[in-house]
């Protein structure tokens, strides 16, 4: 396993990465936690992801109590979580003080741990004023909560807001933004966030390498395997969404080069996003085992990802987007 800068700062996060999005308090438990975080572990993963909303804050009950029964120790661990949406009051929620300082406690609370390593505001919050947010970031950071604080899903423009604000009042900006990023939904990595990477050295920890598993192969219009993250009630929109031909046909005309390269389009859909030079790690996510072993094998594909193979990839899926 490669350990990469996480943006400009001292902290080294591993290639992949490993989050409890959909699986931790709903597919998996917390026996079945620990044999996933172990085999991360294993495989040389020192990253986990989690948020307050997944499984309503479950997840990180799952995840704090498999770490502690398995006493690792936590300053081998690089944890992060997001804060956003935290309940139902009408504080509960968004990118005020009064939640982020909230929502912060209640999470270590959850995960049972002392300090998070890096805390993203989840979504940009339009009711509050992007100071009121950095300053209430930089309390967590200086009460030794978090070490480090991102961004997700931001614009760029409300990052560089971010940092103007960060810089005027000589108090730490963001060092990372966690956005999509896979072979279909590239626009913000690779057009609108690039001015950020140079201006501000940030970096990014992508989530979604394989577009919801769209990208592994194994989804066609009519067929969506029982046990996977489509078949989840909640998920039937997304499901909808994703499974249009356009997107199916990109699929198919992937899995030729990743047949080439004898691999499989998981790896392939994986390493490709790890390839980028501004993405300090890459988010996957597994409900087995099985599924961690095979994704981490992505990082033997990267070194196979020549110029020509690239330049195949690109003719298939045709989805680069023009620099702004």
């Amino acid at each position: 396993m490669q350990y990469n800068n996480l943006g400009k700062s001292g902290l080294k996060v591993s290639q992949l990465s490993y989050g409890a999005w959909v699986s931790f308090g709903n597919q998996v438990d917390v026996k079945e936690a620990k044999v996933l975080l172990q085999c991360c572990r294993d495989h040389g993963i020192n990253f986990f992801d989690n948020a307050e909303v997944y499984a309503s804050g479950r997840a990180e009950e799952i995840m704090g109590q498999a770490i502690w029964e398995m006493g690792w120790k936590r300053s081998e661990l690089v944890i992060s979580t997001k804060i956003f949406w935290g309940g139902m009051g009408p504080n509960d929620k968004g990118l005020s003080r009064k939640h982020i300082v909230e929502g912060v406690k209640a999470s270590l609370k959850r995960l049972d741990m002392e300090y998070l390593d890096v805390v993203y505001c989840h979504r940009a919050d339009p009711s509050t004023p992007i100071e009121e947010t950095v300053r209430a970031m930089n309390f967590v950071i200086e009460k030794g909560w978090a070490l480090y604080w991102g961004t997700s899903e931001w614009s760029a423009q409300q990052i560089t807001e971010a940092w103007g604000i960060a810089l005027r009042l000589d108090l730490i900006g963001p060092v990372v933004e966690q956005p999509e990023y896979n072979l279909l939904s590239r626009q913000k990595v690779e057009s609108e966030y690039s001015p950020l990477y140079n201006n501000y050295g940030i970096g990014l920890t992508t989530w979604s390498p394989l577009a919801s598993g769209v990208l592994t192969g194994k989804y066609s219009k009519d067929n969506v395997p029982a046990n996977s993250r489509f078949a989840l009630e909640n998920y039937k929109n997304l499901a909808n969404r994703s499974l249009v031909d356009d997107t199916l046909l990109k699929v198919e005309k992937l899995k030729p080069i990743a047949l080439e390269l004898g691999v499989s389009l998981a790896q392939l859909s994986i390493a490709w996003c790890a390839s980028n030079p501004n993405v300090s790690s890459v988010i996957t996510g597994a409900s087995k085992e099985a599924q961690i072993v095979e994704n981490m094998k992505a990082i033997e594909v990267i070194p196979k990802l020549t110029p020509s193979v690239l330049e195949k990839i690109e003719a298939a899926v045709q989805t680069k987007p023009k620099l702004i």
